[in-house]
C-alpha cells in the first residue's frame, strides 16, 4: 500500500473512531494496516465549511504503533480541552484531518542561525524548555500567516514561556515534517494536502 493510500485509510479510520467516541455506538472498522511501526500522528477536527479548529490532539514522537496512536489521537481530539466535547449533532459539520509525522530531529545550530533553518509550510516544530513543551504542525504557521520569527515566538508562548525563549542556550527546538490527509467534506473524499 502506498503512503497516499495509507493516508486515505487513516482518515477513514479516524472518522470511524471519532463517530464511535461521540455516539457511544460500536462501529466495525479495521485497525489492521500494513504500517504498524511507531509513528507520530495528529488528528485534527475542523468545522465545515468555516474551517475553524474544533479539536487537535496527537503524538509528536513515535512512542506507539501507528494504529494505536491514530485511534488514541482520534478519541482524544473529541475532548480537546480548549473546546467543548464534540457532540453527535456536529459530526455532519466537521472534517477530519490526519497528519503523519517524521521523527522530530534536534536542530543543532547557533540561535542566530536557527531562523534560517526553518521553512514555513514544510517544517513542524517542537520546543522543550525548563520542563515545558509545545508543538506546532507544519500547517499552523501557514494558516496564521506567520513568518519564521512569529512562528518561533508563538511556539514559546504556547509552551507558557516568554516569546524570546527560543534564543536561550538551554531551549531545544526540534523539527519534523508532516504528510497531511484530509476530508474535502464531512465523511467525503480524502485528499493528500501536503507531502513532506
Amino acid at each position: 500500500m502506498m503512503l497516499s493510500e495509507y493516508g486515505v485509510t487513516a482518515v477513514r479510520i479516524a472518522r470511524c473512531v471519532i463517530t464511535q467516541e461521540v455516539t457511544k455506538k460500536r462501529m466495525a472498522y479495521m485497525m489492521h494496516m500494513p504500517f504498524n511501526e511507531p509513528s507520530g500522528v495528529f488528528v485534527t477536527i475542523n468545522t465545515f465549511p468555516d474551517e475553524e479548529l474544533r479539536g487537535c490532539i496527537g503524538y509528536p514522537e513515535p512512542v506507539l504503533p501507528f494504529p494505536e496512536a491514530l485511534e488514541s489521537a482520534a478519541r482524544s481530539a473529541c475532548h480537546d480541552p480548549r473546546f467543548p466535547t464534540l457532540k453527535e449533532h456536529e459530526l455532519d459539520n466537521v472534517v477530519v484531518e490526519v497528519t503523519i509525522l517524521t521523527p522530530p530531529e534536534l536542530i543543532i545550530v547557533s540561535k542566530q542561525e536557527l531562523p534560517n533553518m526553518i521553512k514555513i509550510g514544510r517544517d513542524g516544530l517542537m520546543l522543550e524548555y525548563k520542563g515545558r513543551r509545545s508543538v506546532f504542525l507544519p500547517q499552523v504557521p501557514v494558516e496564521w500567516e506567520w513568518n519564521v520569527l512569529e512562528y518561533l515566538e508563538n511556539l514559546c508562548l504556547k509552551a507558557g514561556v516568554p516569546k524570546d525563549s527560543w534564543k536561550e542556550k538551554d531551549c531545544s527546538i526540534y523539527v519534523f515534517r508532516g504528510h497531511i490527509f484530509r476530508e474535502l467534506s464531512p465523511s467525503g473524499d480524502v485528499q493528500e494536502v501536503q507531502e513532506c
